[in-house]
C-alpha cells in the first residue's frame, strides 16, 4: 500500500468514526428530548394509578384511623401536635374515601370542636 492508499484509509476510518460519534448524539439528544417530553405524564398516570389502588386506600385509612385512636388516647399538650398531624395526613385524602366515622372525626378537628 502506498502513503497515499494509508492516508484515504485513515481519512475515512476518522469519517466514519465522526459519523458514528455524530449520529449518537443525535439520538442521545433525541432520546433526552423524549423523556423530557414524556416523563412528567408518565409519572402523574403512575402516580394517579397509585392513589387508586386497593393497598394505598386502605392504609391511609388505617392510618388515620390509628391517629385517631392516638388523639383520643392522648393528654392534652399532645393532642395539638397531634390534630396539626392528622389534618396534614388528611389534607390530600379525599374524604368520600374515607369511612363516616373517621371523616366526621376529621371534619370535628378543623373545625376546633374537638
Amino acid at each position: 500500500m502506498t502513503p497515499r492508499e494509508v492516508a484515504g484509509w485513515a481519512a475515512a476510518f476518522v469519517l466514519a468514526v465522526g459519523l458514528l460519534l455524530g449520529l449518537t448524539f443525535v439520538i442521545q439528544g433525541h432520546d433526552f428530548f423524549l423523556y423530557k417530553l414524556f416523563a412528567p405524564q408518565y409519572e402523574a398516570v403512575r402516580r394517579d394509578t397509585f392513589e387508586q389502588s386497593k393497598a394505598y386506600n386502605q392504609g391511609m385509612v388505617q392510618e388515620l384511623q390509628a391517629m385517631r385512636y392516638d388523639y383520643v388516647k392522648a393528654s392534652p399538650e399532645h393532642k395539638a401536635a397531634l390534630r396539626d398531624l392528622i389534618l396534614h395526613r388528611a389534607a390530600d385524602y379525599p374524604p368520600d374515601r374515607m369511612p363516616a366515622d373517621l371523616r366526621g372525626f376529621i371534619s370535628e378537628l378543623k373545625e376546633g370542636t374537638r
